[in-house]
């Protein structure tokens, strides 16, 4: 499938009428709770927070476990064996379902509900468990071997070859703010925001239909731990710079490290109504493109930007987003970028509030998209058109247009 192309391309066939087994459609989507790394999920490693998704998934929809043609999770930090065919096999799926794993960093949960939406337009009928986890708290520490033998220990990866600058994701972040002259003030306020729209969320139920509660260490963990009621403009004001000596980006104004899971349900729309969904988000195109290693942060919005034109969608047409917020300064930049108001994006809030679960984070914000567009269909009678955006270290970033439907 070519750059930004639409998956209603693959759906129809030579008479242009409607071929519904070639057409993707998202029918649940759960997540874990999203937790500090460290904190209350430090002892589960990424196939423990995977595999209960997994399951209740799968019993939420009812389907035959030996239905499922294949499991795609994303995984950015992990220590390898193919996290996806062990959580399968540890959710209780039987040993004929396979598991395959897939690293874009940290867009690796969305690009893996984008591969299993290309296999989808595809053909076939399949049925695929997609997103992503991971347990940042039990990340094996990682070495290069040096020519005596000897390990160097490093924290983290090597993103591209050294001419092309690596930089780490803070000084990243502040040269996207730099570029783009997105203020100390705007990122605070954005990220205040953020905090205050998740507490909101979480205080009045929004998250819970969502989320799969896990138990660590005898104690059942069934909420986020991250998002901060008594945050303020004056305390967040104190916070130092980070990353740079006088710059504009800060622990506050950025998000923290998580430990989380997510996963979808995708299948055709044939299938679909034949597992008896009666509603789901179609996915309708997905993208991902690179951009100067400099500024990974603003993927998402080539990506957004380029799948919004060939889709003919303008950006006010587009009535949910969730943008990976993993600094407010590349947040705002590639929202605005992209023609969308800052304040119309996340408005349950984000990952400055609830964490950067690195691989899971994409899942996330698709789960968090079918939430809340049942939510508008419930209240308001509409079928929103859906966005996710995620930027990626290395200079990459992925998008996903969607439509929610009843099907």
């Amino acid at each position: 499938m070519t750059p930004g192309r639409s998956f209603l391309d693959s759906g129809y066939d030579s008479a242009g009428e409607a071929d519904e087994s070639r057409l993707p459609v998202i029918i649940a989507a759960l997540r874990s709770p999203i937790c500090r790394a460290n904190g209350q999920l430090k002892h589960l490693r990424a196939p423990d927070l995977a595999a209960p998704v997994l399951a209740a998934l799968v019993e939420t929809t009812g389907m035959d476990p030996a239905d499922v043609d294949d499991v795609i999770l994303g995984n950015a930090v992990g220590g390898g064996g193919n996290v996806a065919r062990f959580a399968a096999l540890q959710a209780g799926l039987p040993i004929t379902v396979p598991g395959i794993t897939v690293d874009r960093q940290c867009g690796s949960g969305l690009d893996a509900i984008s591969l299993a939406s290309r296999l989808v337009a595809a053909g076939g009928d399949p049925l695929f468990l997609a997103g992503g986890v991971e347990s940042i708290s039990t990340a094996p520490a990682r070495a290069n071997r040096n020519d005596d033998g000897e390990l160097d220990f490093y924290s983290r990866a090597s993103f591209v070859p050294p001419q092309f600058g690596d930089p780490d994701m803070g000084v990243a972040a502040e040269n996207v703010a730099r570029a783009f002259g997105v203020t100390r003030e705007r990122q605070d306020d954005y990220a205040l925001r953020s905090h205050r729209r998740a507490v909101e969320a979480a205080r009045t139920g929004g998250f819970s239909a969502e989320i799969v509660p896990l138990r660590c260490s005898e104690k059942l963990v069934d909420c986020d731990d991250g998002p901060r009621a008594a945050l303020r403009a004056p305390l967040m004001a104190r916070f130092p710079a980070a990353f740079v000596p006088g710059g504009t980006v800060t622990a506050a104004n950025s998000c923290f490290d998580a430990d989380a899971a997510s996963a979808v349900v995708i299948t055709s729309l044939k299938r679909a109504r034949t597992m008896g969904a009666t509603d789901g988000l179609m996915v309708l195109g997905c993208d991902t493109t690179g951009v100067d290693p400099q500024f990974p942060g603003i993927g998402a919005a080539h990506a957004a930007g380029r799948l919004l034109d060939s889709h003919a969608v303008d950006a006010s047409d587009i009535h949910l987003v969730e943008f990976n917020e993993a600094f407010a300064s590349q947040t705002i930049a590639c929202l605005e970028y992209v023609g969308i108001d800052p304040t119309r994006a996340n408005l349950q809030g984000g990952a400055l509030a609830l964490g950067h679960g690195y691989g899971a984070s994409g899942a996330v914000l698709v789960t968090r998209l079918l939430a809340q567009a049942r939510s508008m269909d419930t209240v308001k009678g509409q079928r929103p058109l859906v966005l996710a955006m995620i930027s990626s270290a290395g200079g990459m970033g992925t998008a996903a247009l969607l439509r929610y439907s009843r099907l």
